[in-house]
């Protein structure tokens, strides 16, 4: 499913120093270049994860946010038309910095302005407590991707 546009081919939200991008379309554009970066620097260098396994062909189809600060693009995410959440990412410079929070707390916007009921995530296995913090309740059985141990991970959207 393609989820649509959003306000436009791109829409800015300001919160505090950190702006984040809701890419809705063009994702081939020089927005999808950017997140391919920092994508690649988070799994592909750091994780060590195949890039042909994060370039799942999944992106044109997905709605994207892209996290700028300082005028340096550091961190991204995706949201799929059935509410899955994935491709997370914050380079290693800006963690600890409420940047992911915002990322996911966009994604979350998205499906609930879409009128989906829950959004869900393959967490690795490091950032489970991150996501529980968000609110997200761990379900189902641990499981291995890319070499890495994740638990699949829910959020419920309540709708007026």
């Amino acid at each position: 499913m393609v989820l649509g546009k959003i306000g436009g081919p791109l829409c800015k939200i300001k919160e505090e120093d950190v702006t984040i991008h809701l890419i809705v379309e063009g994702f081939d554009t020089v927005w999808g270049e950017r997140i391919k970066q920092i994508r690649q620097f988070v799994f592909s260098s750091e994780q060590k994860i195949d890039p042909a396994l994060d370039l799942d062909g999944q992106d044109t189809f997905a709605l994207h946010v892209l996290a700028e600060t300082g005028g340096q693009f550091v961190g991204t995410g995706r949201i799929l038309g059935d509410g899955h959440i994935g491709r997370l990412a914050v380079i290693k410079s800006a963690r600890g910095k409420g940047i992911g929070e915002k990322l996911v707390a966009n994604l979350f916007g998205i499906a609930k302005e879409k009128g989906m009921s829950r959004v869900f995530l393959g967490a690795q296995e490091h950032a489970v407590g991150f996501y529980e913090k968000l609110g997200f309740l761990k379900y189902g059985f641990p499981y291995e991707e890319a070499g890495i141990q994740h638990i699949h991970m829910e959020k419920m959207i309540h709708l007026p």
